[in-house]
C-alpha cells in the first residue's frame, strides 16, 4: 500500500498592519520626576519601571548600590519589604549599566498604592546595613570572578576598552578588589548624590486608569527631594580602526570574534535603514551571516548582530565564537559578507523578509504589559514617547532597498570596523595576520 503526500504551498504573508500604540498620559511633578502612565488591561497587574541618570558613578559603588538599595530601611527590614510587596503580589528589583539606576517591579493593581509606598521608602530611606552589605559584596565579588574566567566576558571588555578608549563606557564591570573596598558608608553617600527625582522617569503599565496612576505616583513619591549631583556623559568617541587586537589564551579551543561597527542613534534618519541592513546581515536567524557560517560552513552556532543604544551614542556590535581551527576563515567570510551588504544592493526579497521580522517583533515587544514598560522606559530615557514607536514602524514599513543599500555602504564596510579576537594566538595568529595586521594583546 502506498501513500501520496500532497505538499501545499504556504500561504503569502498578510500585508503589515499599523502599529497602534496605546494612549498614554504624563505627569511632571514637582520634584522633577516625570511620571508616565499607559493603560494595558490584559491581567490585573501594573507593571513599574523607574529610570535614573547614573552615569560617571563609581563602578565598584554603583554596583554595589544596586544590589543593596532593596536591603532595608530604618522602618523595614529587607526582608519585611520583601514580605510587604508579596502581599500585594508585587516584588521589586534594582540594577544598573553605564547610564543608569533601574528599579523595577510589577504587583496586582489593587497594591500599587502599597508598592508605590515601599518604592519612595526606599528611595528616601535606604540603609545599607553593614551585614547585607557584607553579604552582598562577596556575592558580587564571587560573580565578577566567574565572569572574568568566561572568554565571552573577555572579549566583550577588550572590545569596549577598545571602542571607547578614555570614555566612561570603556569600563562597565569593577575589579573584584574595587568591590571589597566597599563599605556601608560610601554606599549612602552615593545614594545621597545620585539617587535623585530631577531627570528621573517614572513608567507604570496595566489595568489602570493613567490620570489614577498619576495620582499615586504623585501622593507616594512627590515628597522625594534632592537635587543631587548631575554628572553629563560625554558624547561616545567615533571608531578608530586599526590593527585587529587578539587576546592570547592560551590552550583555547575556541576563538570569540567581535567586531564593532558605527551606528546612529534612533532619532537619526538613517536609523531604521541600518536597522533593516544589519538583519540582512546578521540580526536574525535567517540573515546572510548566520547562512554562510553556520548553515553552509558550520563554523559557529549563533552568530548575530545589534545595534546598541546608549545615552552618549551608539555602535553595532557583532560576535560569533567559533572552532580554533577555523578562526582565521570565519572572519574572512564575515568581512566578505560585510563587504558584501556594503557594495550590492539586498535583494527585494530579502528586504521584505527583514522588514516583516522588524515589524513583527516590535508589535512582540509591545504585546505584553513587561514589554510595553521596558520599551516605554527605554525610550523615555532617550527623551522619545510611545509615539514614536509608530513613526519608527512608518519608517521601516517606507525605507527601500536604495536606502537599506546606502546605509549598509555608510555603515557596514569592513574598513570602518574594529575587530577583537580572543584565542590561543600559537594557534591562529599567523592565519590572522595573513587577512589583516594583527596586534597581540594578554588580557
Amino acid at each position: 500500500m502506498s501513500t501520496t503526500t500532497t505538499v501545499r504551498p504556504l500561504p503569502a504573508l498578510g500585508p503589515n498592519r499599523r502599529l497602534k500604540v496605546p494612549k498614554q498620559e504624563e505627569r511632571t511633578l514637582g520634584n522633577g520626576l516625570t511620571v508616565i502612565a499607559v493603560r494595558r488591561p490584559a491581567v490585573p497587574l501594573v507593571e513599574l519601571r523607574l529610570w535614573m541618570p547614573f552615569g560617571r558613578a563609581h563602578l565598584a559603588r554603583g554596583a554595589m548600590l544596586a544590589q543593596t538599595v532593596l536591603a532595608g530601611t530604618e522602618a523595614h527590614s529587607a526582608t519585611e519589604i520583601a514580605a510587604e510587596l508579596q502581599a500585594v503580589g508585587g516584588g521589586l528589583s534594582a540594577g544598573v549599566d553605564p547610564d543608569r539606576l533601574m528599579l523595577s517591579g510589577a504587583g496586582l493593581v489593587t497594591g500599587l498604592d502599597r508598592m508605590l509606598e515601599l518604592l519612595a521608602e526606599v528611595l528616601t530611606g535606604a540603609t545599607y546595613p553593614g551585614d547585607w552589605v557584607e553579604t552582598e559584596r562577596d556575592r558580587l565579588v564571587d560573580r565578577i570572578q566567574v565572569a572574568q574566567s568566561q572568554p565571552s566576558h573577555l572579549a566583550r571588555t577588550a572590545l569596549l576598552k577598545r571602542v571607547y578608549g578614555r570614555h566612561p563606557y570603556a569600563a562597565q564591570t569593577p575589579e573584584p578588589d574595587q568591590v571589597r573596598a566597599v563599605r556601608p558608608a560610601a554606599l549612602r553617600r552615593l545614594h545621597a548624590e545620585r539617587v535623585h527625582p530631577a531627570g528621573a522617569v517614572l513608567v507604570l503599565v496595566g489595568d489602570v486608569q493613567p490620570e489614577r496612576a498619576l495620582d499615586a505616583a504623585e501622593a507616594a513619591l512627590g515628597g522625594w527631594r534632592g537635587d543631587g549631583h548631575v554628572a553629563e556623559l560625554p558624547p561616545a568617541p567615533p571608531l578608530e580602526p586599526g590593527p585587529l587586537l587578539l587576546l592570547d589564551r592560551p590552550g583555547s579551543v575556541q576563538s570569540s570574534l567581535r567586531i564593532a561597527l558605527p551606528a546612529v542613534p534612533r532619532t537619526h534618519p538613517d536609523h531604521a535603514a541600518l536597522q533593516l541592513a544589519n538583519l540582512v546581515f546578521g540580526g536574525y536567524f535567517s540573515s546572510r551571516w548566520v547562512e554562510n557560517i553556520r548553515e553552509d560552513k558550520g563554523y559557529t552556532y549563533g552568530p548575530h548582530s545589534l545595534v546598541e543604544h546608549s545615552v552618549a551614542g551608539s555602535v553595532l556590535v557583532a560576535g560569533a565564537d567559533v572552532a580554533t581551527e577555523v578562526t582565521a576563515p570565519a572572519l574572512l567570510e564575515t568581512t566578505y559578507e560585510l563587504g558584501r551588504l556594503a557594495t550590492v544592493p539586498p535583494k527585494p526579497d530579502e528586504l521584505e523578509q527583514a522588514r516583516q521580522y522588524a515589524l513583527g517583533t516590535l508589535q512582540l515587544g509591545m504585546s505584553t504589559q513587561a514589554g510595553l514598560a521596558s520599551l516605554t522606559s527605554a525610550y523615555a530615557g532617550n527623551g522619545l514617547r510611545l509615539d514614536f514607536l509608530a513613526e519608527h514602524a512608518a519608517r521601516l514599513a517606507a525605507a527601500t532597498v536604495d536606502d537599506v543599500a546606502e546605509a549598509a555602504a555608510r555603515y557596514l564596510a569592513p574598513a570602518k570596523a574594529v575587530t577583537v579576537v580572543l584565542g590561543d594566538a600559537a594557534r591562529v595568529a599567523d592565519s590572522l595576520a595573513a587577512l589583516t595586521p594583527v596586534r597581540t594583546e594578554t588580557p
